[in-house]
């Protein structure tokens, strides 16, 4: 792409690492008097779209200066001793499994920066009552935002638990505080079972680290597994594997994902879903997969069991919550659709082979762009409506469908968003076939690849095992159909479309921050290779022993 010396690599992922933390201790200082806008709180709002927008184009000159000819090579690597006694190190580098995942981070916050810059509705970024100012929620962001950056940068492995962690704190506070109805509760159940899984998770991590004598994550990788036992391996897969599933999150440690997204505010939802959920699949790609690749050997069935009925289990929660009458949440149903397509993720990983893991590579990239438009969508479809429960939505308005005395409203008549607002209609329409696999766009490729992998798992994995998993998956791509195109008929679709109320059609606002998201869930669908052509050799060299 560009000609970017090392030094200048090195401290342009030094500044998106640290950048954001620096911005987050910023904006809790009073703002200068020349930059104060018309208030404090526009002040701070545009202060989060600047440190945002600088760490977005970091990352954009980062991905133009990496060596896409040597993508499976570690670039812009930062290695300095921390904790000599333990032999921590401050390890950071990028290669093509984590470019793509570093680049989704940084525009998906600058995105929420920006949408809730100009939404300018300062009343849904301050608690009910009294309590802290959009100061503070610019800073959980950013904190949030420089979190999950550093874990996919560092090579370390108590470094990566620390980066694991330090996402907890901020979108507890997200959702506790600027949550909707039961929020305290849903950020209660996010933090205590993501701790819980955390604990054991560094167990398992201090058990690699004493056992093989390092922490750095090049070197463990580069061993494939050769200085630890089985007995050692094993173990560890289960201890480290069950505090990632918790944050993918697999079935059945998934329950606090419902309740999370249906809580939490929008820009909180999108930055869930669209790179918290990636930290966990992230962490079986980069860890588990090259450390102890006996281990992950052993589990890998089981791995794909749990998966594919987390694909079930995912589309027939959602097809029950679509279903009339049923009070269904938008935003929960969202949620429980992530279940199933993270599933398709610990599929392509299960089988261990790179057609697999690259379907599941994709697959994470694909969704945090597709399911991060669909909460925006389903954000401002509540801000126009006050509700996302579905029953409420659907339900015909009275001056169109006058009733006879004594006669029940009819319960389903489609809301006609088509009528009321026909572009924020018809985009909801594209991300609900997008995230439903459509081919031509980003989401048909993830789910393929991981199918074709599950076709032909890695040597010594039962194939009749993993053929039965890949039909039970195949399966769960046509409930997603289902459950998809019924939210579409019900929300988008009902009977006098042009005679419909009119609601306000997407803002300026909302077209610039949604506007990427589209372009690339388009580019990504018919040109698959740009994001495959980085993370095939990566992941070739990888599963063969290790990375450098």
């Amino acid at each position: 792409m560009i000609d970017i010396s090392e030094s200048v690599m090195q401290f342009l992922l030094a500044l998106i690492v640290a950048g954001p933390l620096i911005g987050a201790a910023a904006a809790l200082l009073p703002a200068p008097p020349g930059l104060k806008g018309k208030s404090p709180d526009q002040a701070v709002l545009r202060h989060g779209v600047t440190v945002t927008g600088v760490i977005l184009i970091a990352a954009i000159v980062l991905a133009l200066g990496f060596d896409h000819d040597h993508p499976s090579k570690m670039q812009a690597t930062t290695d300095i001793s921390w904790i000599p006694a333990l032999d921590v190190r401050i390890h950071l580098g990028i290669d093509g499994i984590s470019l793509p995942l570093l680049v989704l981070t940084a525009l998906l916050t600058f995105l929420c920066a920006l949408y809730s810059y100009f939404k300018q509705q300062h009343q849904q970024l301050t608690p009910r009552a009294t309590g802290p100012s959009p100061k503070a929620f610019v800073a959980l962001i950013l904190v949030l935002e420089s979190g999950t950056l550093a874990t996919f940068a560092v090579l370390d492995l108590l470094l990566f638990f620390l980066a694991f962690e330090m996402v907890l704190i901020p979108m507890y506070f997200l959702i506790a505080r600027w949550g909707g109805e039961q929020r305290a509760k849903a950020a209660w159940e996010f933090i205590l079972f993501t701790l819980l899984g955390s604990v054991v998770m560094l167990l398992g991590l201090l058990l690699i680290g004493l056992k093989s004598g390092t922490f750095d994550m090049v070197a463990l990788a580069s061993d494939n597994g050769r200085g630890l036992s089985a007995s050692v391996q094993v173990t560890a897969v289960l201890a480290i594997g069950i505090g990632l599933a918790v944050k993918t999150p697999m079935w059945p440690l998934h329950s606090w994902l419902p309740d999370a997204h249906t809580a939490a505010p929008t820009v909180g939802s999108v930055l869930l879903a669209g790179v918290l959920l990636k930290m966990g699949t992230y962490g079986f790609v980069r860890i588990l997969l090259p450390i102890t690749p006996d281990g992950m050997h052993t589990f890998a069935p089981y791995l794909a069991a749990f998966a594919v009925v987390g694909i079930i289990y995912g589309s027939l929660a959602c097809l029950a919550l679509a279903r009339p009458g049923a009070k269904g949440d938008l935003k929960r149903l969202i949620a429980y659709s992530s279940v199933g397509h993270m599933g398709f993720v610990l599929l392509g990983i299960s089988t261990m082979s790179p057609t697999g893991v690259n379907g599941a590579l994709f697959a994470n990239i694909a969704h945090g762009l597709i399911t991060g438009l669909l909460f925006f969508l389903v954000g401002a479809l509540k801000d126009r409506t006050g509700s996302t429960d579905l029953d409420t939505l659907a339900r015909p308005s009275p001056d169109l469908h006058p009733q006879k005395s004594g006669s029940a409203a009819p319960l389903d008549g489609g809301m006609a968003l088509y009528g009321k607002a026909p572009r924020l209609g018809g985009l909801l329409a594209f991300a609900a076939v997008a995230s439903l696999g459509l081919p031509g766009l980003a989401g048909f490729w993830g789910e393929m690849l991981a199918l074709f992998g599950a076709f032909k798992p890695a040597a010594g994995l039962s194939r009749p095992a993993f053929l039965t998993f890949m039909a039970i998956a195949a399966f769960g791509t046509l409930l997603t159909a289902a459950y998809m195109l019924a939210v579409v008929r019900r929300v988008c679709m009902g009977p006098h479309e042009a005679e419909a109320p009119k609601l306000a059609d997407i803002q300026g606002y909302e077209f610039a921050a949604w506007t990427p998201l589209v372009a690339l869930t388009v580019v990504g669908g018919l040109w698959p290779a740009a994001l495959i052509g980085l993370t095939d050799p990566a992941v070739q060299k990888l599963l063969a022993g290790g990375i450098q």
